[in-house]
């Protein structure tokens, strides 16, 4: 049975305002201009430059035409949109110069790793079955260089898209010759394949070269799986032969197209949200505004509202007109505001992180580093949570020790023998100084660094030990193993 009931309830909105402001703190500063320039785009009331004269609010009087709007309830505060004491908002973005010239970042336009393929694939000699067939295993090719595609997936492709039937040997010839291609490696079918299309390019006699192709050929899950003690044995050789051979192997690359990619692809540079100076002691936060260009609200639009005023005769087209003004003026006011609002509550931020990790900002001590969660820096700053997650969220700050996530500072706490809280990344920086002096032809297992963390007083599970471990990137200890 349905039935229709009237309650009340408080209910928590956010603004548009405040909701513009959420989205502004994620953006980083290297992405602030662009989220600008969109912005001036869909409002035209909103342009680029500072605007040095006072204006009086004597030279925009009401009048009595306004008076009367007001009482139709269309009055437009005219003295609000025509006070631009509050607009600009770079006097408190941390020392940057407004005379300084704004640079932007060059985009590097170079070929990708596939470009590079495809350009070697025309100085081939190849028929037109074997061109399409040529291209078709290259566009199968991933990024880091292998061809995982089954060949007989790529035969049905060919039949299906090009209406091609060919055989698995036609297939096999033409990859064999694209895996002559450079880098060395390229279109291997995996790891062990590659690996050998690298020792066999080398067309060398070398017995250290022959006993790798022959691990790799014949002895390769011996390898991977580093029984050493049984690969001498098979291979007849002692431990200081093996290491010769071993060493020659692992320079090999495993990700041929890796390299490649690399080159082509553009490198990513990080611009700092924040500088972190050191005057003796006293830590100083400077806010990037490089990439903040100065906003005001249009001259046009004031003086469309300046004409409207002097004007004796309003019909209902100039009211419209200017209501669509107010609303452009308010939208652009109120980003400015945002901006504002974002460049207080990053410095805030960013000031109590400082604060609270004084130790390490000075010496550049990764042990030095606090417990700190979240809840830490939104108490200190009277922020919400969700706010500080948001400011910490992509920003980086430079200083004398390198450049920093913002993240990198957030650490939970753990709890030492002697009742002290400790950061888990200083139980993680001491994790990795054990693996790094390890005996490499014994390398430590969990349980034995469980062990040697507990006899230095942190008193951590074997499950934990691992946990952080894989954290780090640092493999289990029979992968660690060396001879």
């Amino acid at each position: 049975m349905l039935k229709q009931t009237q309650a009340q309830k408080m209910l928590q909105k956010l603004s548009p305002q405040q909701i513009q402001l959420m989205k502004l703190l994620q953006v980083p500063t290297d992405a602030l201009e662009q989220r600008i320039k969109e912005e001036m785009e869909i409002n035209p009331a909103l342009e680029e430059g500072r605007d040095d004269a006072e204006f009086e609010k004597d030279d925009y009087d009401d009048t009595a035409d306004e008076q009367e709007a007001s009482e139709q309830n269309e009055d437009l505060g005219m003295d609000d949109y025509l006070d631009e004491d509050s607009y600009d908002y770079r006097e408190d973005s941390g020392g940057y110069d407004p005379n300084q010239e704004e640079k932007s970042v060059p985009v590097a336009v170079t070929k990708s790793f596939h470009d590079l393929l495809y350009e070697q694939l025309s100085h081939l000699y190849l028929d037109e079955t074997e061109s399409i067939i040529a291209n078709q295993l290259v566009g199968s090719i991933d990024d880091d260089g292998y061809i995982r595609r089954e060949l007989e997936a790529v035969a049905d492709d060919l039949a299906f898209s090009q209406g091609l039937s060919v055989s698995l040997e036609q297939i096999e010839e033409v990859l064999e010759k694209i895996q002559h291609f450079e880098p060395a490696g390229v279109g291997a079918r995996d790891l062990q394949e590659c690996l050998l299309l690298q020792l066999l390019r080398k067309n060398d006699t070398n017995t250290q070269t022959q006993l790798a192709i022959k691990i790799i050929g014949e002895h390769y899950e011996s390898f991977i799986k580093k029984h050493y003690d049984k690969l001498a044995k098979q291979l007849n050789i002692d431990d200081e032969t093996l290491k010769e051979v071993i060493d020659e192997i692992i320079k090999l690359n495993p990700k041929p197209g890796g390299a490649s990619a690399n080159i082509a692809a553009p490198h990513q540079v990080i611009i700092p949200d924040f500088t972190l100076i050191n005057n003796n002691g006293e830590l100083e936060i400077v806010l990037n505004g490089k990439n903040a260009p100065h906003l005001r609200v249009s001259d046009s639009f004031k003086d469309m509202i300046n004409d409207y005023n002097k004007s004796k005769e309003k019909d209902k087209q100039q009211k419209e007109a200017l209501l669509f003004i107010k609303q452009k003026i308010d939208s652009a006011k109120w980003f400015i505001d945002a901006i504002k609002q974002r460049q207080h509550t990053l410095l805030v931020t960013m000031n109590a992180i400082v604060n609270y990790q004084k130790a390490f900002f000075l010496s550049g001590d990764e042990t030095q580093l606090r417990p700190m969660i979240l809840k830490d820096i939104a108490k200190m700053t009277d922020l919400d949570i969700s706010t500080v997650s948001r400011v910490a969220n992509s920003k980086y700050i430079q200083t004398e020790y390198g450049t920093f996530l913002l993240k990198y500072f957030f650490s939970e706490s753990l709890q030492t023998d002697s009742g002290d809280e400790v950061s888990t990344r200083e139980v993680k920086s001491i994790l990795e100084g054990i693996i790094h002096s390890e005996d490499k032809s014994k390398p430590h297992s969990d349980e034995l660094i469980t062990t040697l963390l507990k006899e230095r007083g942190y008193n951590i599970a074997r499950r934990t030990v691992a946990k952080y471990r894989e954290q780090l990137g640092i493999p289990v200890a029979r992968l660690r193993k060396e001879l």
